[in-house]
């Protein structure tokens, strides 16, 4: 009898801790974000100030043992400057590049960019490595929410050649059928800015 009783309360205990283990989370969207962004290989530089983003600029150079990084951002090239780090602002697809991004993806981990980054380029056409300086102010919830601020920000003048880079580790074969033959995985840096 001892037995069975042992028996059952060890039951209803492990379907106790089951129970609280299936409870959802509720993150934060940035939390959110840099959690499905680093699960997906990402790797993130949180910044408090420029110095900082400075620094951490630096030392992804001198990590990586980059001669230098294309840039066509005139506020990210004074960055770069300050950085000590050489810049190529043409195109160059055997070169890291450094750029902004439209907006960070919360509940998939992706960033979202327009030809604003990259012109008229495709994604898959760049370096296989970038270095993207991003805001806090600039994480959405969703994709959907990403393009309807994408449209009003740019009411009347919406940008084209909208892409997402969603893989984070280079060489990974998604088995979407939505992104078949685009291949837009990157190694992505990505130096996160507190603007809020």
């Amino acid at each position: 009898m001892n037995f069975l009783k042992k028996y059952f309360k060890n039951y209803k205990d492990s379907k106790k801790n089951q129970e609280i283990e299936q409870q959802p989370v509720a993150l934060s969207l940035d939390d959110s974000f840099v959690h499905n962004f680093i699960t997906k290989g990402g790797k993130f530089l949180y910044c408090t100030n420029m110095d900082e983003v400075i620094y951490n600029l630096s030392n992804i150079i001198k990590e990586t043992n980059w001669n230098q990084i294309m840039c066509t951002d005139i506020d990210l090239l004074k960055i770069a400057k300050s950085a000590r780090v050489k810049t190529l602002p043409v195109f160059n697809d055997k070169i890291p590049f450094f750029t902004t991004c439209e907006h960070l993806i919360a509940n998939q981990g992706d960033l979202l960019f327009t030809s604003n980054q990259l012109a008229s380029n495709k994604l898959s056409s760049f370096s296989d490595n970038f270095i993207v300086y991003a805001t806090t102010s600039q994480i959405v919830k969703n994709t959907g929410e990403g393009l309807t601020c994408i449209k009003k920000r740019f009411s009347g003048n919406i940008p084209t050649n909208i892409s997402a880079i969603k893989n984070y580790k280079i060489n990974i074969n998604e088995e979407d059928f939505m992104d078949y033959g685009n291949t837009n995985s990157k190694s992505i840096y990505l130096l996160l800015f507190e603007d809020l």
